[in-house]
């Protein structure tokens, strides 16, 4: 009997063993290498492959070496342009008021403002004068120098050509506002008067100073007087006007 049944089991597993080495080589394909007709297909493509064992250590490394087609590799982002302005937007820009600087060096001296006179090398001259009703300053040797309606730098030279008349060979002046002139604001305000004047000041904040409006107070325009080189001007302006050194501010009461 066992005669009988070794040549059956040995003509068994010489059946069973190429097929299970196919099978195996099929599924090694299938996970790790290429079919017949896709293998055709990546050949067109990438060219052969380094090694034709087959395998999933070979297929692993022809994966790493063989770079992925030009169509599959990641793209850099490039965001979609911005739309252009339209002509509303422009014609909104060109209308907006622009920022000014009103106190530089264009702004015009008069009575109260104090200055810081510096003459290099002169100790004696150099010292704070306030320019008087008169419209004048007083220095040491030279004596009276007009100052209403100049600029500092105007100031500084008309101190130089005086200094340099038989006092100082080449004098060096520099003239700077030390504190401007007060402003005066009167009316529906809980306490009106004179305050000293601070650099871009406007009809609100000047109200704010002076206590805040009073109860029976006009509260969207006042009255603001100015006095320059061209005389004396009165204006019915809004809260956000700016005031000038000197400028009175007239807060009227309301009708209701």
């Amino acid at each position: 009997m066992r005669a009988f049944r070794l040549p059956i089991i040995l003509a068994a597993l010489a059946t069973v063993a190429p097929a299970a080495a196919q099978s195996r080589n099929d599924l090694d394909y299938m996970a790790y290498g290429q079919p017949s007709a896709y293998r055709q297909s990546y050949t067109e493509n990438y060219g052969p492959p380094a090694a034709d064992s087959g395998g999933a250590i070979a297929a692993l490394r022809r994966a790493l070496s063989t770079s992925a087609p030009a169509s599959t590799q990641p793209q850099a982002y490039s965001p979609p342009p911005a739309p252009a302005p339209s002509p509303q937007a422009y014609d909104a820009y060109a209308a907006a008021p622009m920022p000014s600087a009103r106190y530089d060096a264009a702004y015009r001296l008069d009575a109260g403002d104090k200055l810081r006179v510096v003459v290099f090398g002169q100790e004696g001259l150099t010292n704070t004068y306030a320019i008087d009703a008169g419209g004048s300053i007083t220095l040491p040797l030279i004596g009276s120098v007009p100052a209403r309606g100049r600029t500092t730098a105007e100031l500084a030279s008309a101190i130089t050509a005086k200094l340099r008349n038989g006092y100082i060979r080449e004098p060096s002046v520099a003239v700077e506002i030390e504190s401007y002139r007060p402003f005066f604001i009167l009316g529906e305000v809980a306490a009106p008067g004179q305050y000293p004047y601070v650099p871009n000041m406007t009809v609100e904040s000047a109200v704010a100073i002076a206590g805040g409006f009073s109860p029976r107070a006009r509260r969207d325009t006042v009255t603001l007087t100015h006095t320059d080189g061209g005389g004396t001007s009165r204006y019915s302006v809004p809260l956000g006007t700016s005031v000038s050194p000197g400028d009175t501010v007239m807060v009227g009461e309301r009708w209701f």
